[in-house]
């Protein structure tokens, strides 16, 4: 294909370009990534500035007024899907860290978006079974254990309605996916899934170089 190559290497000054040119300037979730990055090294698995007003664009692009988040941390994806979803709309967070959803669960009252938001502190894939299975998804967004991701897609997309988007975060896993030496657990959890979603014809697929990777699936 003759556009096969068409793409830009970010580096810091360009990506802080692309940063500063989108809405991302938010003083609540700047102050919420501050805190966060006092939990160290573990704070990388909050997502970016970008990201976060992508989501938030979907989510309002499509209309969205059921949502569900699998992997809440500290809550800055959650903040940034809840605005989204209209006064009466609902999310339903899932994490098993009361620690770091007691930090979300501040923000979320700061943010204004604490009445739309229920908190399963369980295992995910406990709360997801438990659904109705009448239970209806417009959004969806998975970013927590890896080994798990193709369990928890395959709850979410039965209870997703048609033309409702599920994303995964992480799915270049720091460009370990093309790694043929790094086997371990989560690498080939992530890669398979990368793999299957592009073959499954129940939903149409883009992987974006955003942050870590993230999957878009929209289900016909």
């Amino acid at each position: 294909m003759a556009n096969e190559r068409k793409f830009i290497a970010l580096n810091p000054d360009l990506y802080e370009y692309v940063v500063a040119h989108g809405k991302n300037s938010d003083s609540l979730l700047r102050e919420l990534a501050e805190e966060t990055s006092k939990f160290g090294r573990i704070s990388a698995m909050q997502i970016t500035a970008e990201q976060g007003n992508f989501m938030q664009l979907l989510t309002a692009a499509i209309g969205a007024r059921s949502a569900v988040e699998v992997g809440t941390f500290t809550g800055y994806s959650s903040i940034c899907v809840a605005r989204a979803l209209p006064s009466d709309g609902r999310l339903l967070c899932c994490d098993v860290s009361d620690e770091w959803t007691a930090v979300a669960r501040r923000y979320w009252e700061r943010a204004g978006v604490a009445g739309k938001i229920t908190l399963k502190l369980a295992p995910a894939l406990d709360t997801l079974r438990t659904l109705p299975d009448d239970h209806s998804f417009d959004f969806a967004f998975i970013d927590a254990d890896k080994s798990s991701y193709r369990l928890y897609y395959e709850e979410i997309l039965r209870r997703t309605r048609a033309g409702g988007l599920i994303l995964f975060d992480n799915v270049l896993w720091n460009g370990a996916v093309i790694d043929p030496a790094d086997q371990s657990e989560d690498t080939r959890a992530i890669r398979e899934l990368n793999d299957f979603l592009v073959t499954d014809p129940r939903v149409d697929t883009v992987l974006l170089p955003i942050a870590d990777g993230l999957t878009v699936c929209r289900k016909r």
